[in-house]
């Protein structure tokens, strides 16, 4: 009854074993005596991303999961704690960096953390002060080219979020490229 992704076999509230039942066609832990349902619901985590002259800032992990490889950073939500605050406490605490926030970067659905599903939720910001220097749970922080990123990332979700910063950061030069093309073929009159 009870797998690494269940952790109770009993209600938290009654103690009575728990059961399987069927709840918007979707199999839960269920309590028949008081009725608690064990949701296996995302974890909030939140974090930032900060580009600063075409390099984006880094942390390597220093405790499991994927201890030595990089990431954005971030963190999970604390009880009471706002996205913005989170993601601003996780950079100061990881890489002694202060910021504000500029704007909602994007979400994504985090499957690959051996722990727990996480909701990952990204801003972009920029560096009002601090000085750089790992700390928390990082054993290095560091600014890195967007071109050369240092393997591995920790996470897919990190992933995705870098490809799409690199994405955004070619976009510009693409745009311009393509109007100064389409001025030049127009005839002249």
């Amino acid at each position: 009854m009870s797998t690494p992704r269940d952790p109770y076999r009993f209600c938290p509230r009654c103690a009575t074993a728990l059961e399987i039942v069927e709840e918007h066609g979707i199999p839960r832990p269920t309590c028949p005596s008081c009725g608690f349902i064990y949701y296996r619901n995302p974890v909030p985590a939140a974090g930032v991303i900060v580009v600063e002259a075409g390099k984006v800032l880094l942390v390597k992990r220093r405790y499991e999961p994927r201890a030595g490889a990089w990431c954005l950073p971030a963190g999970f939500m604390e009880s009471g704690e706002t996205p913005e605050r989170t993601a601003v406490r996780e950079l100061l605490e990881e890489t002694g960096i202060e910021a504000a926030l500029s704007g909602l970067f994007g979400v994504y659905a985090g499957f690959d953390d051996p722990r727990v599903r996480t909701v990952l939720i990204l801003y972009s910001a920029k560096r009002t002060g601090g000085t750089l220097l790992a700390g928390d749970d990082a054993l290095e922080a560091g600014y890195f080219p967007l071109a050369r990123l240092p393997r591995p990332i920790a996470f897919e979700s990190h992933r995705r979020a870098l490809a799409q910063v690199r994405a955004r950061a070619k976009a510009p030069t693409r745009a311009r490229a393509v109007a100064g093309a389409s001025r030049k073929l127009r005839p002249s009159r």
